[in-house]
């Protein structure tokens, strides 16, 4: 009952992938980022190599998951109770994104620790389309839409307090796929919305932004049930997203087209000596 750490996906996913695969929604962040090193190699999140780890239970199945890739924090996926204790005392943590419950156990041992950020995982329920609509339409973005793309995307990143640093890789391929999504009010765009590949089954909505000028009309609303209602005619089974806890406004207007809280999600920080 101890956890192993790897820098190999191939591996990690080997031993790790059939359990996350089972809890799609409580692994949704492991599932994106093992995805991304699995088609880009070990150097997609930066120069350093990432670190994969599980941890197998008594009856032998995996249990736990940790990846981490350099300079972002450890993320957890859905971890037993048990094996929480031995990954602190198996990695010398300083931060970690977790589940709430996993996140407090860990920071207890942390004295003078701050939460950086509660984010609320929500799973589309019944799609309730904002009524009434906004004036305007929904588009596929195209590369022609590029440079005011990847300037939403810097300004989202800025907005939530994430790095931009992979604004335009993510446009550009989010634009390849098409997996973003304008809203359009008289011919100008004003609003988007992004969507995850599909992995075991799920997808999950990523940078909704409206400009601060274009704010307060219902297009984020109008642009998120519109490319929530593709990802579902699309295939998808669990339609997911994450939202600030800080951010009641964006928190209500998901609630209101059909989302449903799953957990919540804490980054913690040990304080610096």
């Amino acid at each position: 009952m101890t956890w192993t750490f790897t820098d190999d996906v191939n591996a990690f996913l080997d031993a790790a992938g059939a359990s996350l695969a089972a809890r799609p929604a409580e692994n949704t962040l492991i599932l994106t980022v093992t995805e991304t090193l699995r088609r880009r190699g070990p150097h997609a999140y930066g120069d350093a190599a990432p670190l994969l780890g599980w941890w197998r239970g008594a009856d032998g199945e995996v249990a736990g998951t940790l990846v981490q890739t350099p300079p972002f924090p450890p993320v957890l996926g859905s971890v037993a109770p048990e094996a929480v204790g031995p990954l602190a005392a198996a990695l010398p943590l300083t931060r970690i994104n977790a589940d709430r419950a996993t996140a407090e156990v860990l920071a207890a041992g942390w004295p003078g620790h701050r939460v950086d950020q509660e984010q609320r995982l929500y799973r589309l329920a019944t799609l309730v389309p904002p009524s009434p609509a906004p004036s305007g339409r929904p588009r596929a973005a195209t590369t022609a839409d590029r440079e005011l793309l990847v300037r939403w995307y810097l300004a989202f990143a800025e907005q939530v307090g994430q790095s931009g640093a992979l604004a335009e890789r993510q446009v550009d391929e989010r634009t390849a796929s098409g997996g973003l999504t304008l809203w359009e009010d008289g011919g100008v765009p004003v609003s988007m919305a992004g969507i995850s590949p599909r992995i075991a089954g799920t997808v999950r909505v990523t940078a909704v932004y409206t400009p601060p000028e274009h704010r307060g009309r219902g297009y984020a609303a109008a642009v998120t049930a519109e490319i929530s209602r593709t990802a579902r005619k699309a295939g998808a089974r669990e339609v997911l997203l994450f939202t600030d806890l800080a951010n009641p406004t964006s928190n209500g207007v998901y609630r209101r087209i059909g989302y449903r809280p799953v957990s919540d999600r804490l980054l913690i920080s040990a304080a610096q000596r």
